[in-house]
């Protein structure tokens, strides 16, 4: 079964087409990525469900008409309006535009010190406004840690205690402090 852990949101359905089945979405990444055979997911109920496209055309510059197989009517097409687009996160690594749409879940977690195994705080949002993202971390005393945003960093990110426990570089915490 697939988890939401695992996937990646990759755009939105919006609206239904015309009469056979097709869909308007929003996509952010290629829609090649589909004409390869990789899945949609999209969640009915709670559950994460696999679609393969029968068909995807451009309509615009980030709209695109989906075609999904199995999916024959608009009556079937209209479930699909306004849900998330998702797929697995390690088909798409690579081909998204930045590692915000991977980060983004993180917020909300608690930020663990990997060398002391203190709590430096939770992480309130992401500053994506350069090329190296950083965590906004709100500490205990209600002050702003940035951390910058590195694999590297991460020993262990553990989704169902929401933490996230991070061997920090000597002195990074300290450069916060007023």
């Amino acid at each position: 079964m697939i988890t939401k852990e695992e996937t990646v949101i990759i755009g939105k359905f919006q609206k239904t087409h015309a009469l056979k089945g097709e869909l308007n979405a929003i996509l952010n990444i290629d829609p090649e990525f589909f004409e390869e055979g990789n899945p949609i997911i999209v969640e009915f109920d709670g559950i994460l469900v696999p679609f393969f496209t029968n068909s995807i055309r451009p309509k615009g510059t980030t709209s695109f008409l989906i075609k999904l197989d199995g999916v024959e009517s608009e009556e079937q097409a209209s479930s699909f309006v306004n849900k998330e687009i998702r797929t697995i996160k390690n088909l798409v690594r690579d081909l998204i535009e930045s590692d915000e749409e991977f980060i983004e879940p993180i917020v909300g977690f608690s930020v663990i010190d990997d060398s002391s195994g203190e709590n430096v705080g939770t992480i309130d949002d992401l500053d994506t406004s350069t090329s190296n993202i950083l965590l906004i971390v709100v500490s205990g005393e209600d002050q702003l840690i940035y951390i910058p945003y590195s694999e590297d960093f991460i020993v262990e990110l553990d989704e169902k205690k929401r933490t996230i426990r991070m061997k920090l570089p000597d002195g990074l915490l300290d450069i916060n402090k007023k």
